[in-house]
């Protein structure tokens, strides 16, 4: 894995980058907008859903974040105010249509965390390859990251914390990714299309047989007390 690997999918992620943060905003924005949030609010929480899981993967890489170098970031998160208040019947009512928008987004910025989160570590060590599980979990934190800040701002339960398969959707889009690279499959097209699809495909698998993660409980009948609670006198 080279700089010009790096290039060779350039265009790609160029297109993936702008895809994931306007189907961002739009996931962020329509629930603001179910919230009676005004235009701005809506905006932060556009912008937070969209950039959130990018900016903290740049911090902890030590880089500049991503939206700071160029503007359409911020003016694509504004088209998506703009697109739910010109077609906001469309985008807000029937959760098949936050599903669309906010896997999309999701899958796309799986990808594009592990594409940077690779590039990124073996400039900084050539020859060496990033290892595999850190580009996946940097990878995770870029794609479910903007969706817990959304979530905690509009006073909602962060959905990776459910039962819903969400960021274990994107690990195993992660996995397959390396999969095919390490069954020799060197076009990276491939295998980032390939990642994508899957992300999307197990998503919507789990939302139509209503698969998740099982509930962390306790076997003991009063494992959650601290003490007993006190007799009525």
């Amino acid at each position: 894995m080279t700089e010009s690997w790096h290039e060779d999918i350039r265009p790609l992620m160029t297109i993936l980058e702008y895809a994931g943060t306007f189907a961002g905003a739009i996931s962020g924005v329509r629930l603001a907008s179910m919230k009676r949030f005004d235009w701005f609010g809506a905006y932060v929480i556009g912008f937070i859903t969209a950039l959130g899981g990018g900016t903290l993967r740049d911090i902890m890489l030590k880089a500049h974040p991503f939206w700071m170098s160029n503007c359409s970031y911020v003016l694509t998160t504004f088209l998506a105010v703009v697109a739910v208040w010109l077609f906001g019947r469309k985008f807000i009512s029937g959760q098949i249509t936050w599903f669309i928008f906010d896997t999309i987004s999701i899958s796309v910025f799986m990808v594009i965390g592990m594409e940077k989160t690779i590039f990124v570590l073996e400039a900084e060590t050539p020859g060496v390859d990033c290892a595999w599980w850190v580009a996946i979990v940097m990878g995770v934190i870029t794609a479910v990251f903007g969706g817990v800040l959304r979530d905690i701002c509009i006073n909602e339960v962060p959905l990776i914390f459910r039962k819903e398969i969400y960021a274990m959707a994107c690990a195993a889009g992660g996995l397959l990714w390396y999969a095919l690279y390490w069954c020799g499959v060197e076009d990276p097209y491939v295998r980032y299309i390939a990642a994508v699809l899957s992300i999307f495909a197990l998503r919507a698998l789990a939302i139509k047989y209503h698969l998740g993660v099982p509930v962390l409980t306790g076997r003991g009948k009063h494992i959650h007390m601290h003490h007993k609670p006190e007799k009525n006198k």
